[in-house]
């Protein structure tokens, strides 16, 4: 499994600029809603691509950023607030500034945990994502 990260290379993930947090955190991210859906027991390719779809987007994702609010450590919030207030150089269509800022912190903190090793607690913060937007749609 891929949140098994026997690579060390990074020792501080926490000095990495958040853009490239956010590229490592989405396609963690990414894999884990696709492993998830596959779990589901869903096994047509266009089918589990409109359900990630439903997951993996600028919407979806700051509905999962707030329903970790409160639940971060000092750390965490760092990461997500640095990812928040990174300044990127595009905002993909259909999605609002906020709302792309919002994924961006939420892709930072996934990057952040898998380059730090904590699987325990990255598999903890992708439930809740998840669990926020599946709530939603």
């Amino acid at each position: 499994m891929l949140f098994n990260n026997k690579t060390k290379n990074i020792e501080r993930p926490a000095d990495l600029p958040a853009l490239v947090l956010a590229y490592i955190g989405d396609a963690v991210y990414e894999l884990a809603v696709r492993e998830y859906l596959v779990n589901t027991g869903l096994a047509r390719v266009n089918k589990l691509h409109c359900e990630s779809v439903k997951y993996v987007n600028a919407g979806a994702q700051s509905k999962a950023l707030h329903a970790l609010e409160g639940k971060l450590s000092e750390d965490e919030a760092a990461v997500m607030r640095r990812g928040r207030n990174a300044k990127s150089p595009h905002v993909p269509r259909g999605a609002g500034v906020i709302e792309y800022r919002h994924s961006t912190a939420l892709e930072s903190l996934i990057g952040y945990l898998y380059l730090k090793g904590d699987a325990d607690r990255l598999a903890e913060i992708i439930d809740v994502a998840l669990e926020a937007i599946q709530n939603e749609t």
